[in-house]
């Protein structure tokens, strides 16, 4: 049995594995979705990046999870990386879901995009303001999914993003999974392209968009489940 510990991205919180969860647990496996904190329910808690990394670190080991799988979307992938070097043996897999991946002593805000986020964030006191509806157009979303997301959606907390990553060892040493959701693009990022590489690492494609845990949550649930195989 394996224990999936999911990490949504910006804006989002545990909810966003709604309809993901509930297959995994079918299959017989523990699915444990995280709250990062200052979102959704844990807004108002200050957070930085490396807050963002021990929530997670300390949700496997409060629960003393053992043959985890750790699963991080979109922004979530930074510190998801982190967090998978820091558990050491408890870790089976790290899945990244079309996701970022940490870079020691970089951070979220890089380019070619990342002087745009970084002005949204001083322009909104110190937050990532969630997207609009019109942005996640061409998504593979229908309008209730879509209205879903940006109902539920918080302000993203800016030091989150600002902040470097911090890692001990290469990212390409771990075992893992990056699931590219070809609608936000045909290719892997040039890094990610460099990780996939290493040959503990492995590809999948999933046809659709961003948010696969909206457009195609089964789908993505057996794919993580087939992770947890490799």
């Amino acid at each position: 049995m394996a224990e999936f510990v999911l990490v949504a991205g910006a804006w989002l919180g545990a909810w966003a594995w709604d309809e993901v969860v509930p297959k995994l647990r079918a299959a017989g496996h523990g699915a444990h979705p995280v709250t990062l904190s200052g979102l959704a329910e844990r807004q108002g808690l200050p957070a930085g990046q490396q807050t963002h990394v021990q929530d997670i670190v300390d949700e496997i080991e409060r629960q003393d999870l053992r043959d985890v799988v750790l699963v991080g979307h979109s922004y979530s992938g930074i510190p998801v990386g982190q967090a998978a070097e820091r558990i050491g043996d408890r870790l089976r897999r790290v899945v990244f879901v079309d996701s970022n991946v940490p870079h020691d002593g970089e951070s979220f805000v890089r380019p070619p995009f990342g002087e745009r986020v970084r002005a949204a964030i001083d322009d909104n006191g110190g937050f990532w303001p969630p997207l609009t509806a019109d942005d996640y157009a061409g998504q593979g979303l229908n309008g209730e999914q879509i209205a879903r997301i940006v109902g539920g959606s918080t302000p993203h907390p800016g030091a989150t993003l600002t902040e470097p990553a911090v890692l001990t060892r290469p990212l390409g040493e771990l075992p893992a999974t990056y699931v590219k959701c070809l609608l936000d693009g045909d290719e892997p990022s040039p890094d990610v392209a460099a990780l996939l590489k290493n040959d503990r690492w492995r590809l999948v494609e999933m046809d659709t968009g961003h948010w696969p845990m909206f457009s195609q949550p089964h789908e993505l649930a057996q794919v993580l489940l087939d992770a947890a195989t490799e």
